[in-house]
């Protein structure tokens, strides 16, 4: 988001709204946890931005689109949860930003079950001897 005024320019950062965008759907009930390619589990690590993981947007002056990709909880209705899931990424995206979202895109990747809490963790290939 660009805006500017009369004092100077506001601009939000990509990685700001797929932050938020992240936190709140990991606040979405039903929601097990955000899923991430092996790629994007190593490249996450290494840059710090846990938070936007299996977050991706696309923000331009006044409108963001958002790309999730998911793991739901085992016994919740998925279209009701992903329903939830895209009213709860836009209200805070929309609330925080002014940005005007025109689409939050959800794929389900996996389904966690109740004796997990969360996904096992993607192993770094390149440190595969301990």
């Amino acid at each position: 988001m660009s805006e500017e005024l009369q004092t100077g320019l506001i601009r939000i950062s990509d990685d700001v709204v797929a932050t938020i965008a992240g936190l709140a759907a990991l606040e979405t009930p039903g929601i097990a946890a955000m899923s991430g390619g092996i790629s994007e589990g190593l490249a996450k690590r290494l840059s710090g931005k846990n938070a936007q993981r299996g977050v991706s947007v696309e923000v331009g002056q006044v409108e963001a689109a958002i790309d999730l990709r998911v793991i739901v909880s085992y016994g919740s209705k998925i279209q009701e949860v992903c329903r939830d899931l895209q009213e709860n990424v836009r209200e805070a995206v929309e609330n925080m930003t002014g940005l005007s979202v025109v689409e939050v895109n959800v794929k389900v990747e996996g389904v966690a079950f109740r004796d997990e809490e969360t996904p096992a963790p993607v192993e770094d290939p390149l440190h595969r001897v301990k």
